[in-house]
C-alpha cells in the first residue's frame, strides 16, 4: 500500500541499489513473531535485484525515467514488516522479505508498488491522505500488476471464472484503503465506487492491461 504523501525524489542515480533492512529491524521483526520459513533479508534482496531484469519491471523504470522520475539509488529495500509490500513517497518501494517465499512474489510486490511510484511521479499532486486518490492508486496497482490474474487468485483459494478480475481489484483496493488511517470503512467504500470507473480504465503507462 502506498504509505505516504508527497512529491516523489528527483534525484537522478547512476544505478538502482538494493539494501537490506538493518540488524535492529530484524530483531523487531522476529519480537514481533513473524513466521519462519520465509525469505532471508540476504536472499530476498538478491531476489530485488533480480527483479530489476523482468521485462515489467524494466518498462515501468524506463517511462518513470522518461516522465522526469528517475528510480534514485536505495529506491527498492528490502525489510521485515507487517504486509507483503509498501511504497512511500521520498522513501521508495519496501519489499517485506518475510511474507516472500518466491521470486514471482517479490516480482508482484515490486511492479505494485511501482505503479504506486509512478502515480506519485506523473500525477504530481497526489495526496495519499485523500480517500479517493489512494483508491485510484490502489485500484490501478491490483489491475495493472497482475496480482488478480487467474492463478493468482486460485493461489489464494478463489476459484470464481467469470468476472473474477475487477472483483478481485475492488476487493484488495478496498483492503488497501482501509488500512489508510484517514479513510474509514464507509469513506474507503465509497472512495473505491466513485473512482473506480476513471482509475480501473486508465491503463498508463501501457497501453491496456498487462
Amino acid at each position: 500500500m502506498a504509505a505516504a504523501a508527497g512529491e516523489g525524489d528527483s534525484v537522478a542515480p547512476e544505478t538502482t541499489r538494493v539494501e537490506a533492512a538493518s540488524e535492529p529491524q530484524r530483531r523487531v521483526a522476529t519480537r514481533q513473531g513473524f513466521s519462519p520459513g520465509h525469505m532471508s533479508l540476504e536472499n530476498c534482496a538478491y531476489g530485488i535485484a533480480k527483479a530489476l531484469k523482468n521485462p515489467t519491471v524494466r518498462f515501468l523504470k524506463e517511462r518513470m525515467e522518461k516522465d522526469g522520475c528517475p528510480m534514485w539509488p536505495g529506491l527498492m529495500r528490502a525489510a521485515f514488516c507487517s504486509s507483503s509490500g509498501g511504497y512511500a513517497s521520498n522513501h521508495g518501494v519496501r519489499v517485506c522479505c518475510n511474507h516472500m517465499k518466491t521470486q514471482d512474489q517479490i516480482e508482484q510486490v515490486i511492479i505494485h508498488e511501482l505503479i504506486h511510484a509512478y502515480d506519485d511521479c506523473v500525477t504530481k499532486n497526489v495526496d495519499w491522505n485523500n480517500c479517493a486518490h489512494h483508491a485510484c492508486s490502489e485500484i490501478r496497482a491490483n489491475h495493472l500488476s497482475g496480482n488478480c490474474h487467474f492463478k493468482q487468485e486460485l493461489l489464494r483459494g478463489i476459484m470464481k471464472i467469470r468476472g473474477h478480475e475487477p472483483e478481485c481489484v475492488k476487493r484488495r483496493a478496498l483492503l488497501s484503503v482501509n488500512l489508510n488511517p484517514n479513510c474509514s470503512e464507509k469513506a474507503s467504500e465509497d472512495a473505491v465506487k466513485a473512482v473506480w470507473d476513471i482509475c480501473y480504465n486508465d491503463t498508463r503507462p501501457f497501453d491496456k492491461a498487462p
